[in-house]
């Protein structure tokens, strides 16, 4: 689909104090930096944990746990931010002095997300029913779960980020910046940057208590690469505390300090620590460990994530690589039936619909969040992917992704008073939401999501837009400037990587890989030649040569056989 190029608008010149490369003040100044404290990626600018609500209540149960030598329990989530926060609760947690750990992780296909009462009343079977239970990256939303693991005889932390409803559950203590009336700074905060904090406020404690000689405080902040990986997986908003819990954790692993687990999946991914960035945490890392909880069993990334043995490490990191292979397979099949459906979709004088809801009865539930984006990103409107919740088929569980400017969240609330019951399930954020239907009602519900995104968007909206941070001079196309744009992170959500558009002469193209576009450049307003790739393009494209392009690119350093050289990583070309 053909998408529109639009530059990000650049506010006035701001006085930083200090000298920067005028590309980087323009970069920083477009993506709402005001001030040279914004780019202070030192711990010491932290956001202050006393704000964040809860987490003084749930380190003093975490504290009277450790000098009882209670039994504490850790029910995950099935994501990268759900194993990277188990991961960081347990290491932490034994840190403190904790010596009765364990861990759960809902079953994505038995048990559904979150604490939920069937976990408990099989903790129950199992005579496992902890002293204290933490929730991590869940538990806003579990009222039952939190009530039957209280009435089993635990007392229950509750830890997450995602939007609380309109009441909260009634744990001992629940941390979460998303809560009424918690001031914490950011309220980005992942699941994992969430447990992240309560352990800093529980050292505080004990170190207050006396637990400590001196000097000798846990080290938390070698934690920082599970927080830096979690925080980017889940892809929240980077604001600068986010930026900070990331950089901390790059410098890490950059250094060869990461976890045995991280340094292993590194390795199966042919990547090198030294060179890593926050993109690789998203697109390399994540991957590999979300594979886990969508085709198998999460508790295989945790473990991987857990290892202190470089080799068992590295063997949980191979069953991760082949689970993230067979995922891309399924993806990739139902990628196609997907287009088969979108070819036989009832079409209106309008065209597509606004709202896309596809479902075919193979579909694999671990794999229709990833499909649903794929579409999105095709498509460029909101998309919803169903699959059979059961063997029976009489459930379809969904996976929403949205478009900017559509609160997918706000449209199934709107829905669901207008349709009461055709919801049966619920719940999400801004760009992602899952929900629970009823087989028979995925017509009415596909008709019902069309016209309620009809209703909340701007027809302006659909059209397919990429927005760059414009030119570079033809001297900025260097090694220089990508170790510039490298150095300057991290980028991510909501301060994204730049991206430049530019017109090039195309001196010859040829097909690698057999899907991926190979190319060298030659700016139009340069004489310096160019190398540059497309991924994805497919085998047949056109011929480029004659007529040249107009390219949206990442400066990047290649490096290959020993050797570093500037390549364009191509995200958009048309023809010019």
């Amino acid at each position: 689909m053909p998408k529109k190029i639009v530059r990000r608008p650049v506010p006035d010149a701001i006085d930083w104090g200090q000298q920067l490369p005028p590309l980087l003040r323009r970069l920083y100044a477009a993506r709402g930096v005001e001030s040279e404290s914004q780019l202070d990626y030192t711990l010491k600018s932290m956001a202050s944990p006393h704000t964040l609500a809860g987490a003084e209540r749930a380190a003093e149960l975490l504290l009277m746990a450790i000098r009882d030598d209670a039994s504490i329990l850790v029910v995950g989530d099935f994501d990268a931010d759900g194993a990277t926060s188990t991961a960081v609760a347990l290491l932490g947690l034994r840190m403190m002095g904790a010596r009765r750990l364990g861990f759960r992780v809902p079953s994505r296909f038995v048990d559904g997300y979150g604490l939920t009462p069937g976990i408990v009343t099989r903790l129950q079977e199992e005579g496992e029913i902890p002293d204290i239970l933490v929730t991590v990256d869940n538990g806003i939303a579990a009222h039952e779960g939190v009530v039957a693991a209280q009435a089993a005889g635990a007392k229950v932390i509750v830890t997450d980020h995602h939007l609380p409803g309109e009441t909260l559950p009634p744990a001992e203590a629940i941390v979460n910046p998303n809560q009424p009336g918690c001031e914490f700074l950011s309220k980005n905060a992942a699941g994992v940057g969430v447990m992240f904090y309560v352990l800093t406020v529980l050292r505080r404690h004990l170190r207050d208590a006396g637990y400590f000689a001196e000097g000798r405080e846990p080290p938390i902040a070698d934690l920082l690469d599970l927080v830096a990986l979690g925080t980017v997986a889940d892809v929240v908003p980077l604001d600068h505390n986010n930026r900070i819990l990331v950089e901390q954790g790059l410098r890490r692993i950059r250094r060869g300090l990461a976890r045995p687990g991280i340094l292993a999946l590194l390795e199966v991914a042919g990547r090198e620590p030294q060179q890593i960035s926050a993109t690789d945490l998203g697109f390399v890392l994540g991957p590999r460990l979300n594979a886990a909880g969508r085709l198998d069993d999460m508790s295989l990334g945790i473990a991987c994530l857990l290892a202190d043995d470089p080799q068992h490490a590295h063997t949980l990191a191979i069953e991760l690589d082949r689970l993230n292979r067979e995922r891309r397979s399924i993806e990739d099949d139902m990628k196609q039936q997907a287009q088969v459906l979108l070819s036989n979709l009832a079409l209106d004088d309008e065209g597509l619909p606004w709202g896309v809801a596809l479902y075919e009865p193979e579909w694999h539930q671990g794999v229709i969040g990833i499909l649903a984006s794929r579409i999105k990103e095709q498509l460029h409107r909101p998309v919803i992917a169903f699959a059979r919740a059961d063997d029976d088929g009489e459930e379809l569980k969904g996976s929403a992704r949205s478009i900017p400017g559509l609160h997918i969240r706000d449209v199934l609330v709107d829905l669901d008073a207008r349709h009461p019951g055709l919801l049966r399930k619920f719940g999400g954020h801004a760009m992602a939401a899952g929900m629970t239907i009823g087989a028979q009602d995925f017509d009415r519900f596909s008709r019902a999501f069309d016209d309620r995104v009809r209703a909340k968007l701007d027809a302006q909206a659909l059209d397919a837009a990429i927005v760059t941070d414009g030119e570079l001079a033809p001297d900025e196309l260097s090694l220089v400037t990508a170790q510039l744009l490298k150095d300057a992170g991290p980028w991510g959500q909501q301060f994204p990587e730049p991206l430049f558009d530019g017109e090039f002469e195309v001196v010859n193209q040829r097909i690698v890989g057999g899907n991926h576009l190979k190319l060298l450049l030659r700016p139009l307003r340069g004489r310096d030649l160019v190398d540059a790739i497309a991924f994805n393009t497919g085998a047949q494209v056109p011929d480029y040569t004659k007529d040249g392009i107009r390219a949206v690119f990442r400066p990047e350093q290649n490096h290959f056989r020993g050797r570093t050289s500037l390549q364009l990583m191509v995200e958009y070309l048309e023809p010019r």
